[in-house]
């Protein structure tokens, strides 16, 4: 890519881009109080790809956005870059299961916006969102509006989106589950591509093994009531990863006992 643009503030290299010591949330509604995250403590390193799996329910969508600035926590430590969370931050990536592309901006100034908030100039937003639409494989789309574009190709624009502002973490909320299993597995192989060039550190929430034991270096698989982490999985399988290959399928079963399922997806 020929033009990227430094505006997340640098991370220190010395400090993990995740780390969370005892982390929970409480939320209160109108029956009552419910645990959805139960003393989590977690380090994710720099570059990893991590999924999180787990049924509904366990709390890995309340985490994400912990991290995103989104919520804050009710008790414990949660760092980004050895930094305490105030609130969003373009040094973290977040793309959503349901796109969240602005409707009236076209797929190119979609990826400007980060860009155009930071005040960078024109002449740059452009080149940087021309590179990023050709890096996640649109590169005619930036005139189309999102009404103009497949379900598969505004997740595109969303992670070219979530890329343009450098950030040192990616996170990612289900973001395959409403395509179908085509496209789904087109964009799981576009997106380790880009993790291999780009080297962000991904957090991946999904509820389907297969899609984590394909993109991820690493898995964490929670459980509910409260949402605590039960495993925590370096996954070893070279890439590209054969779905059909003994590994593969003994690693899914291994991880479907962990969640609590008698047999495979």
């Amino acid at each position: 890519m020929s033009a990227r643009v430094d505006i997340a503030p640098r991370a220190a290299v010395d400090q993990p881009p995740i780390r969370c010591v005892d982390l929970g949330h409480v939320y209160d509604s109108g029956r009552g109080r419910a645990a959805a995250l139960g003393d989590v403590s977690l380090t994710i390193d720099r570059g990893e790809f991590v999924c999180v799996l787990g049924p509904s329910g366990c709390g890995k969508t309340t985490l994400l956005n912990i991290l995103a600035g989104f919520i804050a926590p009710s008790h414990g430590d949660v760092r980004v870059n050895g930094r305490h969370i105030e609130g969003p931050s373009s040094e973290r990536g977040v793309v959503f299961q349901d796109y969240s592309l602005f409707p009236w901006l076209t797929a190119q100034a979609n990826v400007e916006f980060g860009l155009r908030m930071a005040g960078r100039a024109a002449r740059e937003r452009a080149e940087v969102a021309r590179d990023l639409l050709r890096l996640v494989g649109l590169p005619e789309a930036g005139a189309k509006y999102p009404f103009e574009l497949s379900g598969g190709m505004k997740q595109r624009v969303a992670i070219a989106r979530a890329l343009a502002t450098r950030p040192s973490l990616l996170l990612m909320d289900e973001p395959f589950a409403a395509l179908d299993a085509l496209t789904r597995s087109s964009l799981q192989i576009k997106l380790i591509d880009i993790h291999r060039q780009e080297r962000p550190t991904i957090l991946f929430v999904t509820h389907n093994i297969a899609e984590a034991l394909v993109l991820a270096d690493r898995l964490i698989v929670m459980s509910p009531n409260p949402g605590r982490i039960v495993e925590d999985i370096r996954i070893d399988l070279p890439r590209p990863r054969r779905r059909t290959s003994v590994a593969f399928n003994e690693l899914y079963e291994h991880v479907a006992r962990a969640i609590g399922l008698e047999t495979a997806e």
